[in-house]
């Protein structure tokens, strides 16, 4: 199976009446808001310039229970262990929690799982060596929701526990102290979409609203919430927008060590600093660590106020990605060849093998959805189980999917776009083969084919300094805000060369007669041996800093020959 054409979608024409509402902006820009579902000037200010994050974190069910608790442990001088996930997410989540905590005056430590020995989530070993630690509290942060045999030993063994996650509940909730998820049924908490560092984040600052401090300011920790809300990709709309406008401001001045150093690592400017660079550079950074050995490296460097040992840890992490890339290729080829190994391509893609890293086999799920847009399944296949994460569409609820087949699972959870899960392998095939029976009932008759939903064609005169300066007013941008897509048609193709470490890019020339701009194609090397004279493209706008020189700039998302559908 080759490479799927990509459908491109233009949006609507915008209304007269908004068109009327709309006009102290420009008339690209009124189209922009429009798409985004915002036609009155008080919508739009909303929109262009959010208030502060001030949800009030006691809306959330059981924050009453969890707060008293933490205080009590805190007045009283038990020993507090923030349990956390090994991504960026529940990274810096711990990060914040056990910051606030500190700066609260509780004896708190972090404990973050080892993917390789532990796998995701509480598990009863670790709970049983904290409370051997003299523990006398553990709280969760982005993990937990789904442990109800894990909440259950801990009461055995007299270990409370505060659960604080994001992810889809099951019908029953885990019995500890207190359950903080947005997601909860019946939660009054109007924002359902925060990220796992988010409600880490409410919880803090319920904490700091009973327990205020001299020491510590709630936008201390601003920068970590930015950074897990985009690293976990979930909507930048509503709360999570206004958290991560704050904590890009925070980024912009970093007061962490760790984060000026990482940031030198990847080659970003500290003033400079957007949503894409959290989900293109620093993020895949951070959780680079948890995929191939600790998390706890990640940690280290959010917390760290040493510079000589930020140095070292950025450093890490960015030789650590650059492996993290390597093997990510090397395991997409392999999972290909296994899931495309029948004649006909299923609705679902599944492919585990012994020697796939379990740290990188969400990577490879990711590439294969990009590539083939099915669902994907991507698993290291141990001696007893097989390890997986699931990455899906939108048409497709891969949880959901999950949770049908849950007889046969050992362990699983996520959202509707990805997931986890362990499996016995003697009940793998069963399960592969009653998911790819759910996936044809749901995805049978539908155009399986990755959407481009374009903002509206413009001609290359129309990008200009001035039209990103307005632009930058959408940030920060991406999942569930993306940033303004455009198409521009009947262009010449001046001048094209493969460019990358594995010459896997583009880099074009291209000009409508009478202006001309550079343009950059990710992952569309393949172009360059069929290059059509004159094309069209779909693509977003930004600014290409090189050397000193500020330029304008196409950064190409799909290319077709002028003149064809």
């Amino acid at each position: 199976m080759q490479t799927l054409t990509k459908r491109w979608v233009t949006h609507a024409r915008i209304t007269p009446a908004a068109e009327e509402s709309l006009h102290p902006y420009s008339p690209l820009m009124r189209q922009i808001l429009f798409n985004r579902g915002i036609t009155s000037p008080q919508e739009a200010r909303e929109f262009l310039q959010p208030g502060p994050p001030d949800g009030n974190p006691f809306l959330l069910s059981d924050m009453q229970a969890a707060v008293e608790r933490v205080l009590f442990a805190i007045r009283a001088g038990e020993r507090i262990a923030v349990y956390g996930d090994y991504d960026a997410d529940g990274v810096t989540a711990t990060a914040l929690m056990v910051q606030t905590l500190t700066a609260l005056g509780a004896d708190v430590q972090p404990y973050i799982p080892n993917r390789f020995d532990e796998g995701y989530g509480l598990n009863n070993e670790a709970l049983s060596e904290l409370k051997n630690q003299g523990v006398d509290l553990v709280i969760t942060v982005d993990c937990g929701i789904r442990a109800l045999d894990q909440a259950a030993h801990a009461r055995r063994i007299g270990l409370d526990l505060i659960i604080s996650d994001h992810h889809t509940p099951l019908e029953e909730i885990p019995a500890a102290r207190a359950v903080i998820n947005p997601k909860r049924p019946g939660d009054a908490y109007p924002d359902k979409d925060l990220a796992g560092v988010g409600v880490a984040y409410k919880l803090a600052s319920a904490l700091v609203a009973r327990h205020p401090t001299p020491n510590f300011a709630l936008e201390e920790v601003h920068d970590l919430v930015a950074l897990g809300t985009v690293a976990d990709l979930v909507p930048l709309v509503g709360e999570n927008r206004a958290l991560v406008r704050a904590g890009l401001r925070r980024l912009r001045a970093p007061q962490r060590q760790g984060l000026l150093s990482l940031m030198g690592a990847a080659g970003v400017r500290p003033s400079e600093v957007n949503a894409s660079h959290i989900g293109f550079s620093l993020g895949p950074r951070l959780n680079a660590a948890g995929r191939l050995d600790s998390a706890l490296s990640a940690f280290e460097l959010l917390t760290t106020r040493d510079v000589f040992r930020a140095g070292q840890l950025a450093q890490f992490l960015d030789n650590q990605n650059r492996e993290r890339q390597r093997i990510t290729r090397e395991m997409q080829t392999l999972a290909e060849e296994i899931a495309l190994s029948e004649e006909e391509t299923p609705y679902l893609l599944f492919a585990a093998h012994p020697d796939f890293n379990a740290g990188v086999v969400g990577l490879a799920a990711s590439r294969l959805v990009e590539r083939y847009y099915r669902p994907a399944i991507v698993g290291e296949q141990g001696p007893e189980t097989t390890k997986a994460s699931c990455r899906s569409i939108p048409e497709f609820h891969i949880t959901a999917a999950l949770d049908q087949c849950r007889d046969l699972l050992l362990h699983h959870g996520g959202h509707a776009a990805a997931a986890g899960f362990t499996v016995a392998n003697e009940n793998l095939p069963e399960l592969v083969s009653r998911l790819q029976q759910i996936a044809a009932g749901q995805l049978a008759g539908e155009d399986l084919r990755p959407v481009i939903h374009a903002d509206a064609e413009v001609r290359l005169a129309d990008l200009t300094f001035d039209l990103l300066k307005e632009l930058d007013q959408l940030q920060p941008t991406g999942y569930g805000n993306p940033h303004p897509v455009f198409i521009a048609r009947d262009l010449r193709v001046a001048r094209s060369r493969t460019v990358g470490r594995d010459q896997s890019h583009l880099k074009l020339t291209l000009s409508d007669g009478r202006k001309t701009l550079d343009a950059i194609a990710f992952r569309q090397g393949h172009w360059q041996e069929n290059m059509p004279p004159r094309v069209d493209v779909i693509f977003t706008f930004e600014r290409n800093e090189w050397q000193g020189y500020v330029n304008l700039q196409l950064n190409v998302k799909d290319i077709r020959a002028s003149g064809g559908d």
